[in-house]
């Protein structure tokens, strides 16, 4: 598949006057290739899907629902896989089965930012919740082979503004998938006392980062206690999350 960019460079070349032969020429793809996005299926012809792909679409440069964007993208960083082969590629986001809310919060978003039909897969400890979507790739660029922690993750310069206008809904899908709020027993002086926090693990350091950078655009403090995990725990920290994150349910 060829990135948006480059269809969309082809249309708008074309569109100018250009012929097809001229088109392809000037974005090095074959004739073919370039007559059938001109000609066969131009952007007023969009279905399915593309339809709903704000990177395939011509001045647009914003998700529909943002919010859900953001949300979507941090659970996948964290709990999910895109399978992108020959056929169709395939969403799939791993939930634990115990958190009913997290499951129906994940399909909302899957079906507000893309998806036309969502299926929940049954598997040992969890649910698979899966979307099958040509456009999937256009709008998670960090899919690749291989595990996450063992490549690069690094966001798309559109990608950044919208975390960045949405650093709580992106930490909620971290957390929601690879975090936890937690309660912390300590015993001072003979006395037990409990007070809440966050833990977020992730062997990732890229996708690290990325959730330090989103807890500073909220203010929130946190500590690296461990080499691939990190804590909240100060009172005002915990109750900024407590807003935009919330336990697991």
């Amino acid at each position: 598949m060829h990135p948006p960019e480059i269809r969309a460079l082809a249309r708008q070349f074309f569109l100018a006057g250009g012929s097809v032969a001229d088109t392809a020429r000037a974005v090095g793809l074959p004739y073919r290739t370039v007559w059938h996005w001109c000609n066969d299926r131009p952007e007023t012809k969009l279905q399915g899907t593309q339809l709903r792909c704000f990177r395939c679409r011509e001045g647009v440069e914003n998700p529909t629902d943002p919010a859900a964007y953001a949300y979507l993208l941090g659970l996948y960083l964290g709990d999910g896989h895109l399978a992108v082969s020959p056929k169709v590629p395939v969403l799939r986001v791993a939930c634990t089965a115990i958190y009913p809310n997290l499951i129906d919060a994940c399909e909302e978003a899957m079906l507000a930012v893309l998806a036309a039909r969502v299926q929940r897969i049954p598997k040992q400890g969890c649910i698979s919740v899966e979307s099958s979507g040509t456009h999937w790739p256009c709008l998670l660029p960090q899919h690749g082979p291989g595990k996450k922690h063992e490549r690069p993750i690094v966001l798309a310069d559109w990608q950044r503004p919208i975390l960045e206008r949405h650093p709580g809904d992106f930490l909620r899908g971290l957390f929601h998938s690879d975090g936890c709020r937690v309660a912390n027993r300590v015993t001072t002086r003979g006395r037990h006392y409990v007070y809440p926090g966050y833990m977020f693990v992730n062997e990732s350091a890229d996708i690290m980062a990325l959730c330090q950078w989103s807890l500073d655009l909220l203010g929130v403090a946190w500590r690296m206690n461990r080499r691939n995990s990190l804590s909240v725990a100060r009172r005002a920290a915990v109750a900024t999350l407590d807003r935009h994150v919330g336990p697991k349910s």
